[in-house]
């Protein structure tokens, strides 16, 4: 019997070394993700974005927010740096929000042994492109104003916040710095995270042994349905369709829950008629009568009738001047078969 050899590549679906890596870095994803709503929520729509772009101006660190207002009185194009720009700052509130949803999912599937490391490598891949943009965008720099140019990272990243030219800005620049940290926190553990999801997409030996044996064995049950081995000639015949596994399938036969409940429930007692007509005792048709005597003698069929008497012989013998006697028809003397009238089956006491 030829038994499928496995393949030598898979995607292993089992995570490795073991399950405590994910939930640490589970518990390191859940405070930032809660960091960074709180954080990004703070500072949408525009709580201090306007605010740290003009205070990097009046230390003259970057352009100023009312640069582009120049630009436009004097007909030239300006486009804002995106840094400064309003879709940093809505687009870090979604990633957020999407991230915390993800993890809530993948938590559960994971527990429930439905998050494999190849929807792992899909789910986090995209994850690092995303926060991957938004660290970009906000460490990107700002050359609009060929005066104060700033190549590299805001003012409130790369500097002191006590160097804000308004001491009430500082809190507002530790804000901005503490979600940039914390961006590229999340940006590492979703590395970390596709790193291990990576690793374990890759089987080792003993994963590969164990899908091996599972091949062999699921092989090993379809050959079964497969092919058959006929008890009379003893041969191994391949089976067009599955054949189950009945008992008595190797009789004539076979067993079936019809047949099991109706022996149970006594049934061949049920019909006497079955024994009776069966071989030997199988009736045999009369044979057909010759031509002379298939004729129907020519009897009255009313008593009435004139020489009904005379007719069928019941007058008197004018030699003895006795009635005859009548003649009783048998098989015996030739006469027609007697019909058989079974008798009335007998019912089941069970």
């Amino acid at each position: 019997m030829k038994t499928s050899k496995a393949p030598k590549f898979f995607l292993s679906r089992r995570w490795k070394p073991n399950k405590w890596p994910f939930y640490i870095l589970l518990g390191i994803e859940l405070p930032l993700t809660v960091a960074l709503l709180a954080l990004f929520g703070i500072a949408a729509p525009n709580t201090y974005r306007t605010r740290l772009w003009q205070d990097g101006a009046d230390n003259g660190f970057n352009s100023s927010p009312t640069t582009g207002l120049y630009a436009a009185a004097n007909y030239r194009p300006y486009t804002t740096p995106r840094v400064w720009s309003q879709f940093i700052t809505d687009y870090n509130v979604a990633i957020t929000v999407l991230s915390m949803f993800i993890m809530l999912v993948k938590s559960i599937m994971y527990m429930l042994h439905v998050f494999p490391p190849v929807l792992a490598v899909l789910v986090h891949a995209g994850l690092l492109v995303l926060y991957a943009i938004s660290t970009v965008y906000q460490a990107s720099s700002d050359t609009t104003d060929p005066d104060h140019p700033q190549h590299g990272a805001p003012w409130y990243i790369t500097k002191n916040c006590n160097v804000a030219h308004d001491k009430k800005n500082i809190q507002y620049c530790e804000q901005a710095k503490a979600s940039f940290a914390c961006t590229c926190a999340m940006l590492g553990v979703f590395a970390v995270y596709f790193g291990l999801a990576l690793y374990s997409c890759f089987p080792n030996k003993q994963q590969r042994e164990e899908y091996a044996e599972k091949q062999r064995l699921k092989a090993e049950r379809w050959a079964k349905f497969e092919t058959y081995q006929d008890a009379e000639t003893g041969e191994t015949n391949v089976a067009r369709f599955p054949v189950p596994e009945t008992p008595g399938l190797q009789a004539k036969n076979p067993m079936t829950p019809r047949t099991m409940a109706f022996n149970t429930l006594g049934g061949t007692k049920d019909l006497p008629l079955r024994t009776h007509f069966s071989s030997p005792n199988t009736p045999v048709a009369p044979t057909a009568p010759s031509v002379d005597t298939r004729r129907s003698p020519d009897i009255p069929t009313s008593p009435v009738s004139p020489g009904f008497i005379s007719r069928i012989g019941l007058g008197t013998d004018k030699s003895n001047g006795k009635a005859p006697e009548v003649e009783h028809f048998s098989p015996q003397n030739g006469g027609p078969p007697q019909l058989y009238f079974p008798p009335p089956p007998k019912t089941s006491k069970k």
